[in-house]
């Protein structure tokens, strides 16, 4: 079964330093789907503890399974326009509507 449009939650402001969680789910695709996470249009690395993800400063995790996407502490860079697209491989990937965090 092909993914439905997933429901985001992205907190619209946070303090700098905070830890802040954005969640993406969708519940009718079989097999369950995966998640991926953009900023500004451009899709976030998945931090996998290599050394070119600390290089490109990366201050996030994202886990393609639950859909969520957390920033340990946030910091002016975080601030942006989000949203995921859940895909399992069958028929259309499913994005949600883009929600802007102001950090």
């Amino acid at each position: 079964v092909a993914p439905t449009t997933p429901v985001c939650e992205v907190p619209s402001s946070a303090m700098t330093g905070t830890v802040v969680q954005m969640s993406c789910k969708e519940t009718e695709g079989s097999p369950p789907s995966e998640y991926q996470w953009y900023k500004n249009g451009v899709a976030l690395l998945e931090k996998t503890g290599t050394g070119s993800a600390r290089a490109a400063n990366i201050t996030y995790t994202m886990n393609k399974k639950s859909g969520t996407l957390l920033f340990n502490t946030v910091t002016k860079n975080d601030t942006g326009e989000y949203f995921c697209e859940a895909s399992n491989g069958i028929g259309l990937s499913q994005k949600c509507s883009v929600k802007r965090m102001q950090v």
